[in-house]
């Protein structure tokens, strides 16, 4: 599963990093670094609900991985 964030919708709220401090990370001027857009097996379950739960929806998964 790929994890992508759309920076021009998030808004900070930090509801991603709180769920999965493994996948995501406030950064200091607000924005959301993504730590493992290629999400592990053990993650997926707290990635889906993160998408599920942030405010502004900027948040998206989607099978496959990245290409190397």
């Amino acid at each position: 599963m790929t994890l992508s964030v759309d920076a021009d919708v998030g808004i900070g709220s930090g509801n991603c990093e709180y769920l999965s401090p493994a996948l995501f990370a406030i950064q200091d001027d607000g924005s959301l670094a993504v730590l493992q857009r290629d999400v592990p097996a053990e993650l997926v379950d707290v990635a889906e609900q993160a998408v599920r739960e942030c405010p502004a929806r900027a948040l998206s998964l989607s099978r496959g991985t990245l290409a190397p």
